[in-house]
């Protein structure tokens, strides 16, 4: 019986090994930063696809139940949710719980110093949101430290804390590299923008 023998010169040298460990880091070095700025990306545009959404859902809420609906926003604690008043029982009710903002993102606008054209005269927050404690309407309670309100009457029109019609409401996440905004016009109207947090930022609608 006859035996071949085995070539020893098979499998990898020690050299070929390093030189795809070398270039694996090289590509790892590239990807990875991209990869979390795309996810930085993603988490940011959601949350804000999410708060836009609870706006109009605050919007057609208000005409549904021929009251007022409004969406509370905890700045500090980097939450919102909606609520309608209960007429009944005169005071604010949640309605499908709160929505947490991806950890890195938060409600503001840094740096940019302007808000998106034909919406606010000046960039800020919507007003702040008022309690209902020995109150009859809504709106007319006393200001809640550290929130934001977008509040709709019964006809789908935003007003704001003394329920007069405003073109003022706008709320705005960051996450440091980009901004977004959710702009109401005085007719009611649901807009949302994305600009870099530069000092002369170029606003687009998404």
């Amino acid at each position: 019986m006859k035996y071949e023998r085995l070539d020893d010169s098979r499998g990898f040298s020690l050299i070929e090994i390093l030189m795809v460990v070398a270039i694996f880091g090289i590509v790892s070095a590239i990807a990875v930063p991209q990869m979390g700025k795309l996810f930085g990306f993603y988490k940011l545009s959601g949350d804000a696809r999410s708060l836009s959404d609870t706006v109009s859902g605050a919007k057609m809420r208000a005409a549904a139940d021929f009251s007022q609906a409004r969406v509370y926003v905890d700045l500090s604690g980097k939450t919102f949710q909606l609520q309608t008043w209960d007429k009944t029982n005169l005071k604010w009710t949640t309605t499908g719980g709160t929505t947490a903002l991806s950890s890195s993102v938060i409600f503001g606008f840094g740096s940019v110093g302007a808000p998106p054209s034909n919406t606010q005269p000046a960039i800020a927050q919507a007003a702040t949101c008022t309690d209902d404690t020995g109150k009859t309407t809504p709106g007319t309670g006393n200001p809640i430290a550290n929130t934001a309100c977008v509040i709709f009457n019964s006809r789908g029109v935003p007003v704001d804390t003394n329920n007069a019609p405003t073109a003022n409401d706008a709320l705005y996440v960051t996450d440091g590299t980009a901004v977004y905004a959710v702009t109401v016009a005085a007719t009611g109207m649901i807009r949302s923008w994305q600009t870099p947090p530069t000092s002369t930022p170029h606003w687009v609608q998404n």
